[in-house]
């Protein structure tokens, strides 16, 4: 056969990685944002004694970090989109960024507990204007941080398989970092006027564990796509739907799997009395589903 013919046969699997995404500059945007506001705070929480208010700073320098990895993982994805190496394109770069980014929130949240322990059995003096002053301005710059990043962030929020979950990653990031902002201006205003020292280091327990629930949940969702789960329920049923309308057809196997951001690939099996070709089938699935790299085969039935 000539190649000119063999085109529509042939088709590109970057599916879009190639662009850029709209979450990767805001992702560098914050990057810069968050890593600026780290030296503030580490430097205040050192001179001012306040263990919620370094704890913060480094959480915000652990943060920066894995926003480099967010921020690595577009830049690669969307430069290797067309490797014939990934067969499937570069899709799970994001999770898998997301993914990392899951699992360095869960180290984060274990040192902030630590860290908090130590501060309760050990307590120190703290400058409370000058913590509180500090604690504030943090927590206006990641308010902005989690307002640049979350513009889109609850878009498809009933299909968790169609999230940027790299965007997402990034998201909790600074949304932890705009939560112990928070704690710690709470802790240090009760420390100040009460007394209560001890409220400055429980706050950093609080917002460890609320930070190890939010990774488990990115770990949960991103590993079930590394790991090629099978798609929705709803997505399932609307593809045996549409193919057996025709009470001659039977879907005999059927495996949905993400290959990336809003991206799914479906291979699909088929028994029938009366065959058609694949394309027959394919022009009968749901468009709405915006399936992509459709493989189907078609079996013959014979009666035994």
């Amino acid at each position: 056969m000539e190649e000119n013919h063999l085109k529509r046969w042939k088709h590109s699997h970057s599916f879009g990685q190639d662009e850029r995404r709209p979450g990767e500059t805001r992702t560098f945007i914050v990057i810069a944002i968050t890593a600026s506001m780290m030296l503030v705070e580490i430097a205040a929480g050192i001179a001012y004694g306040s263990m919620a208010l370094l704890a913060d700073g480094l959480h915000m320098g652990s943060h920066a970090v894995a926003l480099g990895i967010n921020a690595f993982a577009y830049v690669y994805a969307r430069r290797h989109a067309h490797n014939q190496r990934y067969s499937f394109g570069t899709g799970k770069v994001n999770t898998l960024g997301g993914y990392t980014g899951a699992i360095l929130l869960a180290v984060f949240a274990a040192i902030m507990a630590w860290e908090s322990i130590l501060r309760l059995i050990t307590p120190v003096e703290i400058a409370f204007n000058q913590a509180i002053f500090v604690a504030v301005l943090g927590l206006l710059v990641n308010g902005g941080s989690v307002f640049i990043l979350g513009v889109d962030h609850d878009h498809d929020h009933e299909h968790d398989h169609h999230h940027d979950h790299n965007l997402k990653s990034a998201y909790l990031h600074v949304m932890a970092d705009a939560l112990t902002s928070l704690l710690a201006i709470f802790a240090l205003l009760i420390g100040k006027y009460f007394g209560m020292i001890w409220m400055d280091p429980l706050m950093g327990i609080v917002g460890a564990i609320l930070v190890a629930r939010w990774s488990f949940g990115l770990l949960k969702s991103t590993s079930s796509i590394l790991l090629d789960e099978q798609g929705s329920e709803e997505t399932e049923a609307a593809i045996r739907e549409a193919l057996e309308q025709d009470s001659d057809n039977k879907v005999v196997d059927l495996h949905i799997w993400t290959v990336g951001p809003g991206i799914q690939s479906a291979v699909i099996s088929i028994v029938s009395r009366s065959p058609m070709k694949p394309d027959h089938y394919k022009s009968a699935l749901p468009t709405h589903l915006h399936l992509q790299h459709i493989s189907i085969e078609v079996h013959q039935y014979e009666e035994s």
